[in-house]
């Protein structure tokens, strides 16, 4: 049993957990939003930020500026496709995004979301746990490891878990302050 291996899959966790909370959208102009967004630039489906130079010019407006002016419109339309919940202004050299203010409402429906990300996280975490206290388990029962190295192995990964749950509650707690703080 490696614990090197579980604290890995934890780490990725966070990993994925932060991906996604940096594409939501807090009210501020965060080029993170375009990640999932692909435009069709000579019949291959390409990232946006692989055909486009995106700046944050002000804190709520995103400017992207293709290296093809050919692809403008295909990559309004892709913006528009998405589900990002902004209307791209064209104008012929460059897409704006620009950020409305949230409202009061707004901002406690992205704070559920954002809680609703950290428990999926929380599960995703307590699964490896789970699969770590279970390897731990079928050792000492096929004699493999004794009880005291067993009950030792199972302390390290219950360690293991709280510092990492702690870690997301840390980054849930800074991403609900940020959201209900603009």
């Amino acid at each position: 049993m490696e614990l090197e291996g579980l604290e890995e899959r934890m780490q990725k966790t966070i990993g994925v957990f932060q991906d996604n909370l940096s594409e939501i959208r807090a009210g501020r102009a965060n080029p993170a939003i375009l990640n999932k967004v692909s435009v069709e630039y000579y019949g291959a489906v390409t990232p946006i930020n692989q055909v486009a130079g995106i700046s944050v010019p002000e804190a709520r407006t995103i400017v992207i500026q293709p290296w093809d002016a050919s692809i403008l419109k295909d990559i309004e339309k892709a913006i528009l496709a998405s589900d990002i919940g902004l209307n791209p202004n064209n104008d012929g050299k460059v897409i704006r995004l620009n950020f409305p203010e949230l409202t009061e409402e707004r901002r406690k429906d992205l704070a559920k979301e954002i809680r609703k990300i950290a428990e999926e996280a929380r599960v995703s975490i307590r699964s490896i746990r789970r699969d770590g206290m279970d390897e731990a388990k079928s050792k000492c029962k096929n004699s493999e490891i004794t009880e005291d190295e067993k009950a030792n192995l199972e302390d390290k990964i219950q360690k293991l878990t709280d510092k990492y749950i702690a870690q997301i509650d840390k980054l849930l707690e800074d991403k609900e302050k940020e959201i209900m703080n603009i």
